[in-house]
């Protein structure tokens, strides 16, 4: 991970805890175990689209967007080091938020987004001066996504994948799509202690 990177991801704890970030608001409609399955409402998001590596475009998307919340939008404020980290113009303020969100929506191809507070609108939120960062809203979405710890690198994330369709087998609930990555910690958060999560879409199957 790069150094811009951590930094965002950073939620001012020794051991990498993430302390008083907002995550994506989600209702439970079924746990089984390390499953869940979530009914997320519609969420604003900035992403960005990335070429190459999983890891590669991860960071890369990151300093995109990290330059995003740190100023690089149309408020042109600066960062206010708070937990979360924060950047913050005028009366703005954009935190980060819980998960960062990682897919694949074409080979080679790495989509990375960063979910916004719930707090704006798509009138409010500021724009990006990058044009590679774009806003987009997330429609409501119905989950199963598979909870677990350590690495994060593409052979734990590939195999989370597999492990969130496994289970998924006679839960009632189909897959719609591929899963993705999303990711809860600073970088350096002992593995251990480390919110990891493989998503899918899901559906009831027909009839």
């Amino acid at each position: 991970m790069s150094i811009l990177s951590s930094i965002v991801l950073s939620a001012c704890s020794v051991v990498g805890i993430r302390s008083s970030t907002e995550e994506s608001r989600y209702t439970v409609l079924q746990a089984q175990g390390p499953l869940e399955i979530r009914q997320y409402g519609a969420r604003l998001a900035a992403e960005t689209d990335v070429t190459g590596s999983e890891e590669f475009s991860r960071n890369e998307g990151f300093r995109r967007l990290a330059r995003y919340i740190f100023g690089a939008n149309s408020s042109k404020g600066g960062i206010a080091m708070t937990a979360p980290v924060a950047q913050a113009g005028g009366t703005r303020t954009i935190a980060m938020t819980a998960p960062v969100g990682q897919d694949q929506p074409a080979p080679g191809v790495w989509r990375i987004r960063f979910f916004m507070p719930a707090q704006y609108t798509d009138a409010t939120l500021p724009r990006p001066d990058d044009p590679k960062v774009k806003i987009v809203t997330v429609p409501p979405e119905t989950y199963g996504v598979y909870r677990y710890t350590g690495s994060r690198d593409p052979t734990a994330t590939e195999a989370a994948d597999r492990e969130v369709l496994r289970r998924l087998q006679g839960s009632g609930w189909l897959p719609v799509g591929q899963p993705v990555a999303w990711f809860y910690d600073p970088p350096w958060t002992l593995p251990f202690l480390r919110r990891n999560e493989a998503a899918v879409q899901v559906a009831k199957p027909p009839g």
